[in-house]
This record gives C-alpha cells, sequence and structure tokens, in this order.
C-alpha cells in the first residue's frame, strides 16, 4: 500500500503543491494553500470504473431529441425559475445567506412533491431528524410523509438512494457530505468535488432529481470550488435582505429553462409564500409625486417588473461623490456626464445618489433613460407626472436606443394603471395601448423637453 504524503490545496482554485507557499502558483491568490493528505493510489485508483459505462457514438441527426418532462414542485415561483419544474436526473445548486430560507423552501416543496404521491428523501447534514421534525410542525406541514435521513457520509447516502429510488433527494449540505475514499477533512475543496461528482453522476444513472444545498462566501458567492457549478445543470441563488420579509431566488444558470429568472417569496410564520405580483415590491407608495423618483420596466428573465429609480441630488464639496445602489456606477458616471454634454444639465459640483427600490438589481441599461430623469427631477426638485414611466438605452453621442421586448414592458406598466411613457421610438408600438399614452424620442435632450411639456 502506497504512503500517504502531506500536500498544499488551494481552497480558490483547487490546485495542489508539494510545500506551502504565500502565493498559489496556479491562481496567484494569496494565503489559500491548505494543507492535506494525498490519498494513496492503490486502493482508490480505480473508484471510477464502476460509474464510466460504454456509450456508442452517433451523430446528432441520429439523436432522437425530446423535450424533458417537468414535474411541478407545487409553488408557482420556484417552478418559474427552475423553467416549469423539476427535471428527472436533473441536479440543481441552491446557495444564500443562513438564515435566509433555503431549507424552509425545499421542505415546502418536498412536502407537496409527496402529498402529489412522489417519493422524496431529505438528507440533512447540519441538522438532527428532530429539528426537521420540529421545523415542519412551524411550517404547518403535519403529518407529512417526507422521509428524512440525518447522514453526511456520501457512500452510506447513495446506498439510501440505491435502496429507496426516491423521485426528488435534497442535500443540505453538500459542504457536509464527506467520502471515506478521500483522508481531507468534510467542505475541504477535494471533498466537494468528489462528493458533488458522485451524486451528480448518481442523479444520471437512476433518474433521481438531486438538489444540493451549498454554502456561500462572505461576497455572496458560492464556496468550494467553481467547478462545482459547472457539474450541476442548473443554479440558483437566494438572494434578499434578513430584515425584509421579501426573498428573491435567482436562476444564474439553468440547462432545462430560461436564464436570469427570478421567482419572489414573502416570508410569512408559516414558510415562503409566492407573490404573484412582484411590482408591488419594487415600487414605493407615494400618496403624491415627488421629485428624484421615475418608475421603468426592467425584464428579469421573462418577466417584466416594475422598478421605482430614486435619485438624490445635493450640493457636495470640491470632490462630490457619485453612490448607486443597485446599478452600476461607472455607468452612472456616464450618464452624467452624457446629461451635461447634450442636454446642459449640470451635476459637476453636487453628491447624486441613485437607488433602486425594492433591494433589486438592474444589470440592463435599458435603465439608462429613468435614471437620467429621476436625476434631473431631484435636481430641479419638480416630480415627474403621475403614472410616468420611462425606459431606453442611452449612447455616449446622446441617442436613445431601443430596449428588447418594449412591447411587453409597455403592455405590463398599462396593466399596472400606469398612464405616459417616454421610450425609444424604435419600441413604440404601431397600434396604440388603450389607456398609455406614449412619447417616442430619440435623444436625451427630446426626453428632457417631454418631460418639461408634462410638468
Amino acid at each position: 500500500m502506497a504512503k500517504d504524503k502531506t500536500i498544499y490545496t488551494c481552497t480558490e482554485c483547487g490546485g495542489t503543491n508539494p510545500k506551502w507557499l504565500g502565493k498559489c502558483p496556479h491562481c496567484g491568490a494569496w494565503n489559500t494553500l491548505i494543507e492535506s493528505v494525498a490519498e494513496s493510489q492503490s486502493p482508490v485508483k480505480n473508484r471510477f470504473a464502476s460509474l464510466a459505462k460504454p456509450s456508442e457514438v452517433a451523430t446528432l441527426a441520429d439523436i432522437e431529441a425530446t423535450d424533458m418532462a417537468r414535474t411541478p414542485t407545487g409553488h408557482e415561483e420556484l417552478d418559474r425559475v427552475l423553467g416549469g419544474g423539476i427535471v428527472e436526473g436533473g441536479v440543481v445548486l441552491i446557495g444564500g445567506d443562513p438564515g435566509i430560507g433555503k431549507s424552509t423552501l425545499l421542505l415546502q416543496a418536498l412536502d407537496s412533491l409527496q402529498r402529489a404521491e412522489l417519493d422524496t428523501l431529505y438528507v440533512t447534514g447540519e441538522e438532527s431528524g428532530a429539528q426537521v421534525a420540529l421545523r415542519s410542525r412551524r411550517l404547518g406541514l403535519d403529518g407529512s410523509q417526507v422521509k428524512v435521513l440525518a447522514e453526511i457520509q456520501l457512500e452510506k447516502i447513495l446506498a439510501t438512494l440505491e435502496a429507496t429510488r426516491p423521485a426528488v433527494a435534497v442535500i443540505d449540505s453538500i459542504q457536509t457530505v464527506y467520502s471515506e475514499q478521500l483522508t481531507s477533512a468534510p467542505g475541504s475543496v477535494a471533498q466537494v468535488r468528489e462528493c458533488a461528482a458522485h451524486l451528480t453522476r448518481a442523479a444520471k444513472a437512476s433518474g433521481v432529481c438531486i438538489i444540493l444545498v451549498g454554502h456561500v462566501t462572505k461576497e455572496g458567492a458560492l464556496a468550494g470550488p467553481r467547478v462545482l457549478e459547472h457539474m450541476v445543470d442548473t443554479v440558483l441563488y437566494f438572494e434578499g435582505d434578513t430584515h425584509s420579509s421579501f426573498r428573491l431566488v435567482r436562476a444564474i444558470k439553468n440547462r432545462f429553462g430560461a436564464v436570469n429568472e427570478i421567482g419572489v417569496f414573502a416570508m410569512t410564520e408559516k414558510g415562503l409564500k409566492g407573490v404573484s405580483n412582484p411590482s408591488a415590491i419594487f415600487l414605493s407608495q407615494h400618496s403624491e409625486p415627488v421629485p428624484g423618483s421615475c418608475v421603468m420596466v426592467t425584464l428579469e428573465g421573462t418577466r417584466p417588473l416594475l422598478v421605482e429609480i430614486q435619485a438624490l441630488v445635493d450640493s457636495g464639496g470640491p470632490s462630490p461623490r457619485r453612490l448607486s445602489v443597485g446599478l452600476d456606477r461607472d455607468r452612472l458616471a456616464m450618464l452624467l456626464a452624457v446629461l451635461h454634454r447634450h442636454a446642459g444639465i449640470a451635476c459637476m459640483d453636487q453628491d447624486v445618489f441613485v437607488n433602486a427600490v425594492g433591494g433589486v438589481r438592474i444589470s440592463e441599461p435599458a435603465a439608462d433613460l429613468a435614471v437620467m430623469l429621476a436625476i434631473t427631477s431631484s435636481l430641479r426638485g419638480k416630480p415627474l407626472p403621475k403614472g410616468f414611466i420611462a425606459f431606453g438605452e442611452v449612447g455616449l453621442a446622446g441617442e436613445v436606443r431601443p430596449a428588447p421586448r418594449g412591447q411587453e414592458r409597455l403592455k405590463e406598466a398599462a396593466k399596472l394603471g400606469f398612464s405616459v411613457a417616454v421610450v425609444p421610438k424604435a419600441n413604440a408600438p404601431k397600434k396604440p395601448i388603450e389607456g398609455l399614452t406614449i412619447h417616442a424620442i430619440d435623444r436625451v435632450e427630446q426626453a428632457i423637453e417631454v418631460v418639461r411639456s408634462l410638468a
């Protein structure tokens, strides 16, 4: 039997080195090498042999392409993010801050699937079975038939999956699972990578849908090697402020559905409930229009959302501040330059603060026009008209470019009672939308003039 030896593994990239170094020679990260033991070759050299099955080479034309059957989880918002429901043999990775509601949502989903006569299994590595049962009582899941296994050893988990053959299994969490074939501690790069690979292969071979719960780092990214996200079919992020009752589940990767879909939930005494009209979260309730506020329509996956953009312009010192929350700070500086050059509105001696209400993050450039109109409104101290919306991308030459799927954005705004819209000319509908007056513009200065005429 070969003798084990000490190696040093990078927590960032997973690279190994025979001696400790302050800087990882593979990725260049500092102070990321941790001591571990290299496994002997003799007992584990064939551990992948049973997983490798022979397959025949075929052309794409000869392969039958069929749509994957979806099974709804009983939670409409979760199904939206998953692309319609769970898929047989699919592997889902969900991460989020501690206490944000990952285990709560998954336990509710498993109970709904179990009531729909699908066998489920909840593998808990962080809590005892009694703690999981106590949470189910708090959530009102009395008489739940969800099977629970308190185990962290990979081989025992795989044996249970093989024996019970559930339709859906949750592993909470992947960082607590370890394999006896490795000598490193649970949660290490090697253990997380190895256990996730075995569970993924087991899901593909048996058709069990496996949902992995992952820890996150201080920066909010999924902990462990980045290869973990490449192994799975779907990656979901749980977002939201723990001081707020609202939670967002965002799809970052999805092989079976649209990317960047979001599901909106509200945390209640009985667990997480889907929010049917999420636009209400991102709109402040003003009795009268206030300066510095402009509503825009953004797209999150296939769903149009109305979000209020707030701006505050105040007299600054010799070095005025530029601060944005939920929007790109560098883009804010660019928009201020365009506003000065092409519309003659200077903020060079003013502090400018911009915020997207409700904690939502907007990455698409269609927010440009709304940001500029909110800044102009705050600077002049004059509110925009009641029921006013705007969207459109602004270029450095002062032109306003169209936003994708503009018709859907306008229809969503009209449905929620908005009556005036300033949009790029290319987004103007050919047929009028009932209850909505649309002002189509080509340039920034035209948008400023339209707002002046409406005030």
